[in-house]
């Protein structure tokens, strides 16, 4: 087990994807006009990608358009004993290819639906970064 100068232990990016896939609640942190901002979102992992729903128009629609964004996700147990952190870099695109969105909504039919002018967005990670903590004794 790798740990980093604070002692939490160094997750691999194949275990951030695997708890990237147990919840469905994160942050995405984008700039707009030169200022960071934080949106929540209702995500799916599908097949590597974090998927999500916005609406047209919105603050958060126009600054996913093809830029550098980070998305977080974290799970601490009730108890405060323990808990995970991952955050994904990459790229957020707008999803456009009519096959893929069939898909990514017949597998995701639940996905936060801002209206009818729903776009979807996926980011493939080009970074995965995470911490596993628990409660020091």
């Amino acid at each position: 087990m790798l740990t980093d100068e604070e002692g939490l232990e160094v997750l691999v990016a194949e275990e951030c994807l695997k708890l990237l896939a147990t919840t469905h609640l994160g942050r995405i942190a984008v700039t707009i006009g030169a200022v960071p901002a934080i949106f929540p979102v209702h995500y799916r992992l599908m097949d590597g990608q974090v998927v999500f729903r916005t609406g047209a128009g919105t603050n958060l629609h126009s600054a996913t358009a093809n830029s550098v964004v980070a998305f977080e996700v974290d799970a601490v147990e009730p108890s405060w004993s323990g808990g995970w952190s991952v955050v994904v870099v990459g790229i957020a695109r707008e999803m456009h290819d009519p096959v893929a969105i069939e898909s990514a909504l017949q597998r995701a039919p639940n996905l936060w639906d801002p209206g009818a002018d729903a776009h979807l967005i996926s980011i493939l990670p080009a970074f995965l970064s995470g911490r596993r903590f628990v409660r020091a004794a």
